[in-house]
């Protein structure tokens, strides 16, 4: 008898050390496959693509634009966060001003907060053969009205934009990054209920250093019933910690506009 204890005694706590030892030693499920891509610093991704559920971001951007009969000041405060893998949301609130120039005696645009940006993106293909990365997303921004005709007629939204869009982005080597960004562009004006509709195309190239310094060009174009638009910006990124990066581009022309002149824009990154 007492034999027979000590023999079930022994299973017991054999099988208690087995269960303790596998409970210690569960792997945790491994992270979704994420390939690191350069991000444009202008027309930037609504989040990561590929990215991983939990992940954020919080960007503030500040830009100067000569375009020819004034000088526009330009920012924007905007926050990325990943709520599913692969699927990002964001929330961008960007705003204008206006100066003059040498021309004193132009009609300045009404100062204003643009409107709000509600944006969403799912990366659907992340590909380890190939290097490659495809997204859809949608846009959906409500336009303020300016603050004089706010005081003036009380409405809050003057207008709407629909903005699908198609992102792809490759790796050709561990450094040399290529990223296309396009889809139509439709406008809504709520007081004369007027649309209008145009076409962004956005193609970057950049090289990518190791420690996350990149170099590049982002090629913002548009077309519309009027003469297609090419702006070329020249950019680069530095990171000052893990958490903390810097983006500094200029917006010279190509296109033949009268209104279109440089500008410039510096971005600021931050991961909490």
């Amino acid at each position: 008898m007492k034999n027979i204890i000590t023999t079930i005694a022994l299973l017991a706590f054999t099988f208690l050390a087995n269960a303790q030892l596998t409970k210690d030693t569960v792997v945790p499920p491994a992270k979704p496959l994420k390939l690191s891509h350069a991000e444009p610093l202008y027309i930037d991704l609504i989040r990561d693509l590929g990215a991983r559920k939990g992940e954020k971001e919080i960007n503030v951007g500040f830009g100067v634009n000569d375009d020819k009969q004034y000088l526009s000041y330009s920012g924007f405060v905007e926050y990325e966060f990943a709520v599913a893998n692969r699927l990002g949301l964001e929330v961008e609130v960007p705003f204008e001003m206006y100066q003059h120039n040498h021309q004193s005696g132009v009609m300045l645009p009404d100062n204003r907060i643009e409107g709000v940006k509600l944006a969403t993106q799912y990366t659907f293909l992340v590909s380890e053969k190939y290097q490659t990365s495809m997204a859809v997303g949608y846009i959906q921004e409500f336009e303020f009205s300016s603050f004089s005709d706010l005081d003036h007629n009380g409405k809050l939204f003057e207008g709407t934009l629909y903005n699908p869009i198609f992102i792809a982005a490759k790796r050709w080597t561990p450094n040399i990054h290529t990223l296309v960004y396009a889809g139509p562009v439709v406008e809504q004006f709520f007081e004369t209920n007027e649309w209008e509709t145009y076409a962004q195309v956005n193609a970057n190239l950049h090289y990518v250093f190791h420690g996350g310094y990149f170099v590049g060009v982002e090629t913002n174009m548009e077309f519309s019933h009027e003469k297609p638009s090419f702006v070329f910006r020249p950019q680069f990124k530095v990171p000052f910690s893990k958490k903390v990066s810097l983006g500094v581009l200029a917006g010279i022309p190509a296109s033949d506009h009268a209104h279109q002149g440089l500008s410039g824009m510096a971005r600021l990154i931050w991961v909490p």
